[in-house]
C-alpha cells in the first residue's frame, strides 16, 4: 500500500498564518537582498519556512529562524521553528533528527504553558512515527494530539489531528468505514474555516477511502478535485501521491497510457524536490506497470531504485556489517604478516651475537610462530565462516553461491511456484496493550516455529513484515510437487497456532491467524543496493496476498490456479467466484483436509 501520512505534518504546519505559497520567491527576495528589522525578519522567515515547496529551503529558513529566536530570547518563535524543520526532515526522509526537532519543541512549548502548540507537535511526532511503520506510537500520539486540541480554539488543528487518525486507519489498518467518520468530522470543520488546503486533503483521503471500498466512480472524482485545488496551493508533494493513486485507479479501468502518465508524473514531481518516501513509491508503481505489461527487465530496473530510496528512508544497511566483517578479516591478515616479520627481524640480529644460545631461541620462536599463526588462522577462519553464515541466512545457499562467485545475481523466471502469505488476527490490539518485550518474543516464537515447518517441506522463506509471514515453493530449485508441499506445510502452520493458543502454560500473547496461497508464474532476485535482500514479485504474488486478505480465521484460502495442482489430494471446499484487482473474476476454495489413499 503506498503512503499518504505525511500529508497533514505540512498542513498543521500551515495553521499559524494565511498562507500563499506563491509568494515564496519575491519574499526570499526581500529576505536576501534588504535591510529588514527584527519584527519584519521573523515574519518573513517564519512565511518561508512554511511555505517554500522546496524541502531543503523549507530546512535553510526554519533553522536560520530557530537561530534567531533562540538569541532574541523569543522562546514562542523558536517553537514555530522547530516545528518548521522537523517537518522539512520528515519530507526529505532524515526522520531521526525530525523527531529530534519535534520533541525540542514538545518542552519548550510545555514550559511556556501551550497545550495547542503541544497538540501540534503530537500530530507531527504520529505521522514520523508512522513514516517508521512503528504503528503503536503512531496511534498513542494521534490520539494524545486529539484530546490535546479537543477543546482548543485553533479548530483547523483540531480538525487536522482527526483527518490524520483517520487516514492512518483508512491506510494501515484497512478500515475505510472508521477513516471516513473522521474524514466527515474533519471536513466539515475545514469547510466552516474556508480552509481550501485542508479541504484539499479531505476530498484526497476520501477519495481514498471510496477506492478501498470498490467504489472506483468516487474515488476518483474526489481525488482529481484534490489534485486541482492542490495545483491552485501548490502542494507538490501532495499531488505526487496523489497522481499514484490516480496511475492505480486508472489501471483497475484498464487505461494502461494513463496510469503510466500519472505515475512517471509522480516521480516527476517527488525527483524535483528530493522526496524520498514519495521517490521509492513512485518507482514501486512504474515496476508494477511494466510488469503488468510484460517488461520484466523494465520492471525490475525499477524495482531496484524502488529498494535503494526504500532503505535510505528506513536507514537499513546489512551490506556494511558484511563490510565491516571483511575489512576485519583483511586487518588481522595484515597484522599477522607485520608481526612475523618484526620477529624475523629480531632473531636474525640476536643470531648474530649470541650463537648457539640462538638455536634454543629460534626453536622457541618458531614454535611460538606456529601456535601464533594457527590461532590467527582460527580467527580469520571464525570471521569468514561469520560472513558466510550471515550471506546463507539473507540469501537462499544456490543464490549466495551465485552472488559469492560472479558478485551478481541474474533474475529467473519461474513458469510455476507458489506462495504464501499468512497474517495474525488481533495484532494491533496487542501492540497497543502488551509490551513491545512480549510482543517481539512472541512473534518469535510462532515464526522460529513456521521456519521449522518450510524448512521441513523444502520451501523457501522471503521475508516477515510486521506479524505477515511470506514464503515460496518451487524455487530457487525447482519443484513439481510445490504446491501440494505448501499447502501441507500451511495445514502444520494453523495447527501449530491452535495448539499455542489451547496451551494455557505459555505466556506469550496468542493470535488466530488466516492464511492465503496462490500458484503460478513469479520472478526472483536479489535486489536492493544498500541491502541485500532475496525477493519475489509477479501477479501470483499479488494474487497470493488477496487470498489472504479475503480468507478467515483459521482458514487457509486458494486461488483456482492452486486448487488446480492439488485436488486430487485434498478435499477442498468451493467459495464462489470473487473479483480480485488487476485479475478480474476468480474462483475461491477453502483447503479442508488431505485425502490419504490406501
Amino acid at each position: 500500500m503506498l503512503r499518504i501520512r505525511l500529508l497533514f505534518i505540512v498542513l498543521c504546519a500551515q495553521i499559524l498564518y494565511p498562507q500563499d505559497i506563491h509568494e515564496a520567491d519575491s519574499l526570499e527576495q526581500v529576505y536576501l537582498t534588504k535591510t529588514l528589522s527584527l519584527k519584519e525578519q521573523f515574519e518573513v522567515l517564519k512565511f518561508l519556512a512554511q511555505n517554500s515547496p522546496d524541502p531543503e529551503k523549507s530546512l535553510l529558513y526554519s533553522e536560520k529562524l530557530i537561530t534567531l529566536a533562540y538569541s532574541e530570547n523569543v522562546d514562542s518563535i523558536a517553537v514555530t521553528g522547530l516545528l518548521q524543520k522537523g517537518n522539512a526532515l520528515t519530507l526529505k526522509g532524515d526522520l531521526i533528527l525530525a523527531l529530534q526537532s519535534f520533541f525540542e519543541g514538545v518542552e519548550l512549548a510545555e514550559t511556556l504553558g501551550n497545550n495547542e502548540d503541544v497538540g501540534i507537535f503530537y500530530v507531527a511526532i504520529a505521522g514520523a512515527y508512522a513514516v517508521m511503520d512503528d504503528d503503536k506510537n503512531t496511534v498513542m500520539y494521534y490520539r494524545e494530539s486529539i484530546k490535546a486540541l479537543e477543546n482548543s480554539t485553533n479548530k483547523k488543528a483540531y480538525a487536522s489531528a482527526l483527518e490524520n487518525l483517520g487516514d492512518h486507519y483508512n491506510l494501515e489498518k484497512h478500515m475505510p468505514d472508521s477513516a471516513l467518520y473522521y474524514f466527515e468530522k474533519s471536513g466539515k470543520i475545514f469547510k466552516e474555516e474556508d480552509y481550501k488546503l485542508g479541504l484539499a486533503y479531505n476530498l484526497g483521503n476520501k477519495g481514498l477511502a471510496y477506492a478501498q471500498m470498490q467504489r472506483p466512480i468516487e474515488a476518483e472524482n474526489n481525488i482529481k478535485k484534490a489534485i486541482e485545488l492542490l495545483e491552485e496551493l501548490g502542494d507538490s508533494y501532495a499531488i505526487s501521491i496523489y497522481l499514484t493513486y490516480m496511475s492505480d485507479i486508472s489501471m483497475d479501468k484498464g487505461n494502461d497510457e494513463a496510469a503510466v502518465s500519472y505515475a512517471e508524473n509522480s516521480l516527476r514531481l517527488a525527483k524535483k524536490y528530493s522526496l524520498k518516501d514519495q521517490i521509492a513509491d513512485a518507482y514501486l508503481k512504474l515496476s508494477e506497470l511494466n510488469e503488468y505489461k510484460g517488461n520484466l527487465k523494465k520492471s525490475l530496473d525499477y524495482y531496484k531504485n524502488h529498494i535503494a530510496y526504500r532503505d535510505s528512508v528506513k536507514n537499513v544497511s546489512v551490506s556494511k556489517e558484511m563490510s565491516k566483517i571483511r575489512e576485519l578479516v583483511e586487518s588481522e591478515e595484515r597484522a599477522a604478516v607485520l608481526e612475523e616479520k618484526e620477529r624475523n627481524q629480531r632473531i636474525i640480529a640476536i643470531s648474530t651475537g649470541i650463537g648457539l644460545l640462538l638455536i634454543g631461541l629460534l626453536a622457541l620462536g618458531l614454535y611460538r610462530r606456529t601456535i601464533y599463526i594457527s590461532q590467527t588462522k582460527k580467527i580469520i577462519e571464525e570471521e569468514r565462516n561469520r560472513s558466510e553464515a550471515l550471506l546463507l541466512n539473507i540469501l537462499p545457499e544456490e543464490t549466495a553461491n551465485e552472488l559469492k562467485h560472479s558478485g551478481h545475481v541474474k533474475a529467473k523466471k519461474y513458469d510455476s511456484a507458489s506462495v504464501l502469505f499468512s497474517d495474525f488476527k488481533g495484532y494491533t490490539n496487542y501492540s497497543e496493550d502488551l509490551s513491545p518485550e512480549i510482543l517481539v518474543k512472541s512473534l518469535s516464537y510462532y515464526f522460529s516455529e513456521f521456519d521449522n515447518i518450510i524448512e521441513k517441506y523444502g520451501l523457501e522463506k522471503i521475508k516477515t513484515i510486521g506479524d505477515a509471514y511470506m514464503c515460496a515453493g518451487g524455487l530457487p530449485i525447482p519443484d513439481m510437487d510445490h504446491a501440494k508441499k505448501i499447502v501441507m506445510a500451511a495445514q502444520e502452520m494453523l495447527d501449530f497456532v491452535k495448539r499455542t493458543k489451547n496451551d494455557k502454560s505459555l505466556d506469550y500473547a496468542n493470535f488466530d491467524m488466516r492464511i492465503g496461497i496462490s500458484s503460478g508464474p513469479v520472478v526472483a532476485g536479489v535486489v536492493g543496493s544498500q541491502k541485500f535482500s532475496y525477493d519475489v514479485w509477479g501477479d501470483t504474488v499479488n494474487v497470493a496476498s488477496r487470498m489472504e486478505s479475503m480468507s478467515e480465521i483459521g482458514r487457509i484460502t486458494i486461488s483456482e490456479f492452486t486448487y488446480d495442482l492439488i485436488k486430487s489430494d485434498f478435499e477442498c471446499e468451493p467459495r464462489g467466484e470473487f473479483e480480485i484487482k488487476n485479475r478480474g473474476k476468480l474462483n475461491l476454495y477453502f483447503v479442508n483436509s488431505r485425502i490419504f489413499r490406501g
